[in-house]
């Protein structure tokens, strides 16, 4: 028996926020909809969970397992959302198969690890978690909307991070008391140690920028420039080389393209910020010794991949060939290229910069769509933002070991989606 005028339970139009959201047409011409919210807050949830870590300061939610539980809601509710709308599990795109292409190669060199059950260990709880929610922002964030939402998340979340980061200088909390003296990190996955606190506001900031950009209204932008500014302390106060670079990097790039626009005088003051740089050309100069371990480790990187140039030592396992290699230091190195190449030979790293490449096309992509039409000047600023975000990283790699990591995959959804949504708002 039916109750008039009541859609039935299985129909798309019944599944949780459908009847509000947008509706367009995928490449194949197949109806193509935003989906249920569900999946969408889930991932923000994650997203919160991921860069603050509640569960650090509130012990009781440890044995929640928050970030698996998260995680594991919002993919299951995006499959069941795809399932519904009859929908293709993923927008094939050709970022997402050189992922795939990246996955298998990284399975299929398992047995000729150093250690086959470490790197298949190490594939199943690291690398595939990143690569499920790199799908799930490619496919859960395909409106303009959602997008907003992101990067206004990404940047409030931020505020915690580089305010504890300042706070720990401010109170003289320092890691050890050597020459050069470096705060204590947030206790969160991505943040554990200053370097590491560095790379996430280096990469968030831009998008902060291109929403303070994107603002009509003067308070908010003001307190996303506050935001921003906060971050760019917190990078300074870290000590962290590269994330000085990368700060530095997108400061000369936003101001460049500042300078091109109206309204542009207040940029001029932060090119200043480069004369910085001069102090950190020297590796012999560094007291700490850190950078000469690092140049050594580079060169043995370098050594290992040429009498290895196809298999290499497997999934994660470069700590083991550098040990064998240099003597038992147990450091990866400090190298996101470098770390494919020793891994997975120069096969993983031309899949790895395929997809960089992919993703800079991509958001190239969006902006040549949206630039000059003020309807779609929030997009073109996100756009912009995403993409000098991949630029800090792609400069980051190269004194980072973090491949498999969720800071490029973050970004690299982020691009697959704002091309998404572009796509979604400007076919017809």
């Amino acid at each position: 028996m039916r109750l008039a005028g009541r859609a039935e339970w299985w129909r798309p139009d019944f599944y949780p926020g459908a009847a509000a959201l947008p509706r367009a047409e995928d490449a194949s011409g197949q109806p193509e909809v935003a989906g249920s919210r569900v999946p969408f807050w889930a991932l923000m949830t994650f997203t919160f969970v991921l860069l603050l870590a509640p569960q650090a300061f509130v012990p009781a939610l440890a044995p929640l397992r928050l970030g698996l539980l998260t995680a594991a809601l919002a993919i299951t509710t995006c499959l069941v959302d795809r399932f519904v709308y009859r929908q293709p599990i993923m927008r094939i795109t050709p970022e997402i198969v050189a992922t795939g292409g990246l996955a298998a190669w990284a399975l299929l060199t398992v047995p000729w690890s150093y250690w086959p059950g470490g790197s298949l260990a190490f594939l199943l709880d690291v690398y595939f978690k990143t690569l499920a929610i790199f799908w799930l922002l490619a496919n859960v964030v395909n409106i303009r909307a959602r997008l907003r939402v992101v990067a206004w998340g990404l940047s409030l979340m931020a505020v915690p991070l580089a305010a504890f980061g300042v706070h720990e200088y401010l109170a003289g909390r320092f890691i050890d008391s050597g020459p050069v003296k470096r705060i204590l990190s947030f206790d969160a996955p991505l943040t554990q140690n200053p370097n590491d606190l560095a790379l996430m506001l280096n990469l968030i900031l831009p998008v902060t920028l291109a929403l303070a950009l994107a603002q009509a209204a003067m308070v908010p932008r003001l307190l996303l420039l506050a935001c921003a500014g906060l971050d760019a302390v917190a990078v300074i106060l870290t000590f962290s080389r590269a994330g000085f670079i990368c700060l530095a990097i997108s400061g000369v790039i936003y101001v460049a393209r500042l300078l091109r626009r109206p309204g542009r005088g207040w940029a001029i003051a932060a090119s200043g910020y480069l004369d910085r740089l001069s102090t950190i050309t020297n590796i012999g100069s560094d007291p700490t010794g850190s950078a000469q371990e690092r140049w050594g480790d580079t060169q043995a990187a370098l050594r290992l991949v040429s009498r290895s140039p196809i298999i290499g030592a497997g999934a994660g396992m470069n700590i083991l060939a550098l040990n064998e290699e240099r003597g038992a230091i147990w450091k990866k190195v400090h190298n996101v290229y470098l770390e494919y190449a020793v891994d997975l030979g120069l096969p993983g790293l031309l899949l790895f910069l395929a997809i960089l490449a992919g993703c800079f096309r991509s958001i190239s992509f969006v902006m040549r769509r949206t630039a000059g039409a003020p309807a779609w000047r929030d997009l073109f600023l996100l756009a912009e933002g995403i993409q000098i975000s991949l630029i800090a990283f792609a400069v980051a790699a190269l004194f980072h070991p973090v491949a498999y990591h969720f800071y490029f995959y973050y970004m690299a959804g982020l691009a697959l989606a704002a091309r998404a949504a572009c796509e979604a708002e400007t076919r017809g």
